[in-house]
């Protein structure tokens, strides 16, 4: 997890920089639909997912509209996804359905049993069992027998974006399924294995991107991102969500929450109360672009979730569908090298309108 040395790189000059001068590029790779099939544990019930493979069919169809180039990602080698994850993890995840099925199991895969608080955490437990308890922190992410494809195809989408932008894109959006937020270094939930984010983050640190701000406005916190960079002053954490006094991942996004060590003041949480509309968000908004602006990174990272919108089926805010261009707008007055990765957002007849609504007005399309 330290920092390797940088590359050398020319940063590009703000002042000249206009996000419509190029298209955004979009990274996606069909393996996504490896992942389907699983039942989560939702509010005390057992449901059909709502990260479903069909998210992505109006991402696509909505993408296609805008007359945006589709390109599958890059392949990278596996020490790239170490850069922010444990490898005991990374290899969990490669290894844990066959696993399973070597035990003559079928379907998907839940944990249950956690280490919470009285329980031990310092031990790893070798059977497959105890060791999905480990690893996840809740019942939500079924792991299926295509799990893994789909996980590291998306990670290979974010890292090809990272890749693009550091090669001098504008931009580029990475349409990663499943998404990755709530991923940290060793531990996955919240329908997320791999933290794409993070990886497309690193991926600029280590292309030579002197300081990189990765903004989540996700309606959940990104608490694996926040993990992932909570002692690190190279990345700034910042994440605009429900509070979790009330919502999703519950234990982590409060606003006392800024770093530890040389990342004390690196995180900024901005919770925001269920119900929230255009003007509150719009306000926690011009703080995390005052707060980016301060840091004065050299390229941008944002978790793109689209589940503020006001008929997403898990959530509580009130975002409308002229609402998304106008963060787009927002976000490009940042004038920075600006990297999307797909997260949350399951109202799926008007996913894909939010997604493309925030890229056009980031171009300035709209």
């Amino acid at each position: 997890m330290d920092d390797e040395p940088a590359l050398r790189y020319n940063s590009p000059r703000r002042s000249s920089f206009s996000p419509g001068d190029s298209p955004v590029k979009v990274v996606h790779s069909p393996l996504h639909t490896r992942h389907d099939g699983g039942m989560e544990l939702h509010r005390g019930e057992l449901v059909p997912c709502f990260e479903m493979p069909v998210r992505v069919d109006y991402i696509l169809k909505a993408v296609e509209r805008a007359g945006l180039e589709l390109i599958e990602p890059r392949s990278f080698a596996h020490e790239s996804l170490l850069r922010v994850h444990d490898a005991a993890f990374v290899e969990f995840l490669r290894t844990a359905h066959a696993e399973w099925r070597s035990l003559g199991k079928q379907g998907f895969m839940l944990p249950s049993g956690f280490p919470a608080r009285g329980l031990r955490r310092d031990h790893i437990p070798s059977g497959i069992n105890g060791r999905m308890g480990y690893y996840a922190f809740d019942s939500s992410t079924p792991i299926v027998e295509g799990t893994w494809d789909a996980a590291l195809a998306a990670a290979h989408s974010a890292l090809t974006a990272a890749a693009l932008v550091a090669e001098g894109d504008k931009s580029a959006y990475a349409l990663c399924r499943p998404p990755g937020h709530h991923a940290g270094h060793s531990v996955y939930g919240g329908y997320c294995f791999l933290n794409n984010a993070a990886l497309a983050a690193q991926h600029l640190r280590d292309r030579g991107f002197a300081r990189v701000a990765v903004l989540d406005v996700d309606y959940h916190h990104g608490n694996g991102t926040q993990d992932i960079f909570w002692e690190r002053s190279d990345v700034l954490f910042v994440s605009i969500h429900a509070t979790p006094e009330t919502d999703y991942p519950y234990f982590l996004g409060y606003a006392d929450e800024r770093g530890a060590g040389a990342g004390e003041g690196y995180t900024l949480n901005l919770p925001l109360e269920r119900g929230t509309g255009w003007t509150e968000y719009n306000a926690a908004l011009g703080a995390a672009l005052d707060a980016i602006g301060t840091f004065s990174p050299e390229a941008l990272v944002v978790s793109l979730g689209v589940d503020t919108y006001e008929g997403d089926p898990i959530s509580a805010f009130k975002l409308a569908l002229e609402h998304y261009p106008l963060i787009g707008q927002r976000l490009a007055g940042l004038k920075l090298p600006t990297v999307f990765v797909q997260e949350g957002g399951y109202a799926v007849d008007e996913i894909g309108t939010n997604v493309t609504g925030v890229l056009e007005g980031f171009l300035g399309r709209r």
